[in-house]
């Protein structure tokens, strides 16, 4: 009995030194920059400047059936799967545009490269990007992120914004800031592109 409390007091520690070294980990992460406009009770407004990113298009309709296959893609060209076999560093969050037909999956790029500075992808599934700048609503939650979060997530956003009158386009889209083997602080966001020039 006490070898097995022994036991649990350790486990205890050890998960707590490896979360506290995830949290530490993830506040070196370079962040996609953005500028905040607007904070409303339940969503903020923002705008994105222009960005370059590496992505992925798959026929995957969920979260879950979209989220490892990506991941492992997209790290590959990162870690060195490139003609250049260069390492880039790891940015957030992940953007993940989930339908029911055609999804995609992309890693932000760090701020000092362009879509010319980048080395070619060695898997010909991920291409480079330049996405134009956008004004976002953006609703945060927090935990792990699942389908029926995203969905409900999504839902409410689009309430809160026909509430306050702002036209949205295009699809709601999922951004996830942590690693899958962070347990605590997790921060996840859904965006959508809205008529902010408008306002």
């Amino acid at each position: 009995m006490k070898t097995l409390f022994l036991g649990l007091v350790l486990a205890s520690i050890i998960l707590f030194i490896f979360q506290a070294c995830a949290l530490v980990s993830s506040k070196g992460t370079e962040l996609q920059a953005y500028q905040v406009l607007k904070h409303e009770k339940e969503f903020e407004v923002r705008f994105y400047p222009e960005s370059t990113m590496a992505t992925i298009t798959s026929r995957a309709t969920s979260y879950k059936d979209l989220g490892s296959p990506g991941f492992r893609k997209l790290a590959g060209y990162i870690f060195g799967g490139n003609d250049q076999n260069q390492q880039i560093a790891m940015t957030a969050p992940v953007h993940m545009e989930i339908s029911d037909s055609i999804s995609s999956m992309s890693f932000v790029m760090p701020s000092k490269y362009n879509k010319s500075l980048l080395p070619k992808p060695n898997n010909a599934e991920v291409s480079i990007k330049s996405v134009p700048a956008e004004y976002v609503a953006v609703l945060r939650f927090g935990g792990f992120a699942s389908d029926r979060k995203i969905r409900r997530y999504s839902e409410k956003l689009r309430k809160d914004l026909e509430a306050h009158a702002i036209r949205y386009t295009g699809n709601f889209r999922y951004l996830g800031y942590n690693p899958p083997f962070q347990l605590f602080g997790r921060k996840n966001e859904v965006i959508v592109s809205i008529e902010w020039n408008a306002q």
